[in-house]
């Protein structure tokens, strides 16, 4: 009985809770459907109030942009009708102007009429007076035409000569300015020195007795030496010392330096002289050609052809006018390098023409052609520039200068020839010259006297002043200078001077 109490109350708790739970999915649901129409409901209104704000803009928007198109248009018609009335004020404008030129036009017509008028009759008073001037100055038109140009003429050459002096003075003050301070910025930063121009050589021995064993059994010593080296020995009766004699320098090198160590070995025979020369040949050669790679490495050229150095080399052991050729050629490529870079040319070119420019001495040619037009031809063959192979050929004015190197390269020679020391000349050759300029001077008429002063750098003329006006003075330098330039060739520049003077004298007695 008990257990089936518990059983109804475990069935009835069961269908109570079963029921309890309903009622409560009831009320979620019902409150969840509640919640759902209140949200849809706010939705609903949150759209309204959107699209009501949403059209309120796009009014607006569209009032605004009525607003603006209204304000535009208004603002193009009054430019338009800014321009109308422009063109219209235009409009009258040129009515005005073309009335006024109808005016002028009709007014320069009446005008040409009155100028044609006026040509006529001044063309018949015109005949007229030339009649009458001719009749009156017995000359005709064409001859007072004549006397007039001619006297035109004269004033114009004289005003024009007056001017041209002028002009000249004036550039020449400049130049000279210009061109002395590029020659002293140049030979103030070159300092070389001078060697003796010699066509033998002394060499010294131990003693006496040694010329003796020179001079060997019947000579065969002396022949052997002669012959290989191709100089010549003269043993005379200066004590203790032989003179070597050759023009060509390094064989008189070669000579020299096998004749010193044949005396320091004191074994003379014809096999040992052969074998000496020999090695002392191939020893200058290569001294030659170390010398030839020292100076183009001291002036850092580039790109040198072997032939062309060994050529430079042997410039080496030979001298002009007691001038170390390569030491001049040198000294020419410096210089040269210093006057391109004042002067805004090409300074590598100049340099390498100005010391390639002596190469034709150191040549070993039978041509009987001089040393410019060798090395020139050497130049050609061997590939140099073109600028440089007419600087070699033109540093003597064998060949014109095409370029402002090869002008360079003259001035550049010129300078080392002609500084103090440099060169050493003849005394003989130095009289010839001086006479020679005053010679030049004298043969042209109206000189009286001609003067070489101050070592051949200036000619001091004396000319007549009957013969030879002031302007005819001027005219005369000129062909005195150019005369010289033809017929001469000197270092350095030659200034002309002439002098015209007028002596009264008068005696009171």
């Amino acid at each position: 009985m008990g257990a089936l109490l518990y059983v109804a109350l475990a069935l009835a708790g069961l269908v109570l809770g079963w029921i309890i739970r309903w009622l409560y999915a009831r009320f979620q649901l019902t409150a969840t459907e509640q919640r759902a129409a209140r949200i849809m409901q706010d939705a609903v209104k949150q759209a309204d109030a959107q699209k009501k704000e949403i059209l309120l803009e796009a009014k607006d928007q569209l009032i605004r942009e009525r607003n603006q198109q209204e304000r535009d248009i208004r603002e193009r018609r009054a430019e338009i009708q800014r321009y109308e009335r422009r063109l219209i004020q235009k409009e009258e404008n040129l009515d005005k102007k073309v009335e006024g030129l109808d005016r002028q036009e009709a007014a320069i017509a009446d005008r040409l009429k009155g100028i044609v008028e006026k040509e006529e009759f001044l063309s018949g008073q015109e005949d007229r007076y030339r009649q009458e001037l001719e009749h009156v100055s017995g000359l005709s038109a064409d001859e007072a035409k004549r006397i007039i140009i001619q006297g035109l003429e004269n004033e114009a050459r004289h005003d024009a000569q007056g001017m041209l002096n002028k002009i000249e003075m004036e550039a020449q003050l400049s130049a000279e300015k210009r061109v002395r301070d590029i020659l002293v910025t140049t030979m103030q930063r070159m300092a070389t020195d001078v060697t003796a121009e010699l066509t033998v050589t002394s060499v010294s021995l131990p003693g006496d007795e040694m010329k003796g064993r020179i001079i060997g059994r019947e000579g065969r010593n002396i022949r052997t030496l002669e012959t290989l080296t191709g100089v010549d020995v003269i043993i005379d009766d200066t004590p203790e010392a032989v003179v070597i004699s050759c023009f060509d320098p390094v064989r008189r090198e070669i000579a020299r330096v096998a004749m010193e160590r044949l005396i320091a070995d004191g074994r003379i025979h014809p096999a040992r002289i052969e074998e000496v020369v020999q090695k002392v040949t191939r020893e200058i050669s290569q001294k030659i050609f170390e010398e030839g790679e020292k100076v183009v490495f001291d002036l850092g050229i580039h790109n040198m052809n072997p032939e062309m150095i060994r050529a430079l080399g042997r410039l080496h052991f030979r001298t002009s006018y007691g001038q170390n050729v390569l030491a001049h050629s040198k000294e020419v490529a410096v210089i040269a390098g210093m006057l391109a870079s004042e002067l805004g040319a090409n300074r590598e070119l100049a340099k390498r023409g100005a010391l390639l420019h002596d190469i034709g001495k150191g040549v070993e040619t039978d041509s009987d052609q001089n040393h410019a037009e060798v090395g020139m031809e050497m130049a050609r063959k061997l590939g140099e520039d073109p600028r440089v192979v007419n600087a070699i050929g033109s540093h003597h004015d064998d060949v014109e200068p095409s370029c402002l190197e090869s002008v360079i390269c003259q001035i550049a020679d010129a300078i080392s020839a002609a500084r103090p020391g440099a060169r050493r000349e003849a005394i003989d050759n130095y009289a010839k010259r001086l006479e020679n300029l005053e010679g030049i001077a004298e043969s042209f008429s109206g000189v009286d006297k001609a003067y070489a002063i101050q070592a051949g750098r200036e000619l001091r003329i004396l000319v007549n002043n009957e013969s030879v006006t002031d302007e005819g003075a001027k005219e005369l330098g000129k062909q005195i200078a150019k005369k010289i330039e033809t017929d001469m060739r000197y270092p350095g520049r030659i200034k002309v001077t002439l002098i015209r003077e007028t002596r009264i004298v008068e005696y009171a007695r």
